[in-house]
């Protein structure tokens, strides 16, 4: 008799729930919907906001920032709302809940994940270089190509891609070397111990400042100095300023040029570029060397 009635009671349960589904179908079928063109819409709004900001801005990793987050709490709105529509409004408060517990159990098991996202973050709105800058981080040298919110991309100029975590960005000091485009170069030339300083130092700038490529302005001037007296020439630093984003082709093109004409407007005025000085000791019972000259 027990049993009878618990296996009425069980029917009469499944009944009531099998109704109660029915009846809900349209409102499922219309969340779903919902979701639906709602994920097609925040797309739609995602990539109106990119392409909008991106008129705005050379920033990618600003603008996918802005636009990820745009499409992200748009959906979640547009879930949370069908959920709501569907009858689950208990579930959404439930996900809403089981969310804010995850992220802080997840923060511990991905703490490296969480800690580059945040970074990335940080230097969507705040950071010391943009696409295509040369920059060198930690002893890392090369040129940025790409920005996500886990990691920056660099192209090296040996041609190696280096994917570098961006809370190693935030942490550590970044040598920007293009950041508004001028860089200095410099270079030593010897010249004879019996030439006019004065004189090779005036021909010398004359030939920098004068080659394609060379900024000389008061914020950026070009100079030679005396670097120091060597073995058989007395050194000459030469000093000047490139404009180029290409440091490595620009500011090396630019430099050959420079070091071509500073050696050609040399000896165009009767000053000697000496090689070294080699001194040879004579051992044991050798007292001479024999030595051929020719022309």
């Amino acid at each position: 008799m027990n049993f009878s009635s618990t296996i009425a009671k069980l029917k009469e349960s499944v009944q009531l729930y099998w109704n109660e589904f029915i009846n809900q179908i349209p409102k499922i079928i219309i969340a779903i919907l919902i979701v639906a063109v709602g994920i097609i819409i925040a797309n739609l709004i995602s990539n109106f906001f990119r392409k909008t900001i991106s008129k705005k801005t050379n920033d990618p990793l600003m603008t996918n920032f802005l636009a990820k987050t745009i499409k992200i709490s748009f959906s979640i709105l547009v879930i949370m709302l069908a959920l709501k529509i569907a009858g689950l409004g208990g579930i959404a408060a439930g996900l809403l809940t089981a969310a804010g517990a995850s992220a802080i159990i997840f923060g511990f098991a991905f703490k490296d994940v969480g800690e580059n996202f945040i970074s990335g973050v940080i230097l969507s709105f705040n950071r010391p270089f943009d696409v295509n800058d040369t920059v060198m981080i930690g002893d890392i040298f090369g040129k940025v190509k790409m920005m996500e919110f886990r990691f920056t991309k660099l192209k090296t100029f040996d041609g190696r891609d280096v994917y570098i975590p961006n809370s190693d960005i935030v942490k550590k000091a970044v040598y920007n070397y293009t950041e508004d485009g001028f860089y200095r170069s410099d270079f030593v030339v010897g010249i004879d111990y019996d030439d006019d300083i004065d004189t090779a130092k005036k021909v010398i700038i004359n030939a920098v400042v004068n080659t394609l490529g060379v900024i000389d302005t008061d914020e950026h001037q070009c100079f030679v100095t005396v670097d120091g007296l060597g073995v058989s020439t007395v050194n000459l630093k030469v000093i000047f300023w490139t404009k180029t984003k290409e440091y490595k082709r620009g500011a090396l093109e630019v430099k050959s040029d420079v070091i071509k004409n500073v050696k050609n407007v040399i000896i165009k005025n009767g000053l000697n570029m000496p090689a070294d000085i080699t001194e040879i000791k004579l051992y044991g019972s050798q007292d001479s060397i024999p030595v051929t000259v020719t022309k």
